[in-house]
């Protein structure tokens, strides 16, 4: 998902996505902990995607100021 596609999304629904993505991230970190990952990058593209919608959040925030 790039930041069109975020941009697309309503707040509601953003907030959402935003506790799923840091779910599944903190779980990802917590299995390659245990055992390695066959793709390790992928934690990174999850946590890039976190902090995508979280800038996004940021902007709508100070937007409606």
């Amino acid at each position: 998902m790039n930041i069109a596609e975020i941009r697309e999304i309503n707040t509601k629904d953003l907030v959402e996505r935003l506790a799923t993505e840091t779910a599944n991230y903190t779980q990802m970190v917590l299995n390659h902990s245990i055992s390695p990952l066959e793709n390790p990058a992928q934690i990174k593209q999850l946590r890039r995607m976190i902090a995508r919608i979280k800038t996004e959040l940021r902007q709508r925030q100070l937007n409606n100021k």
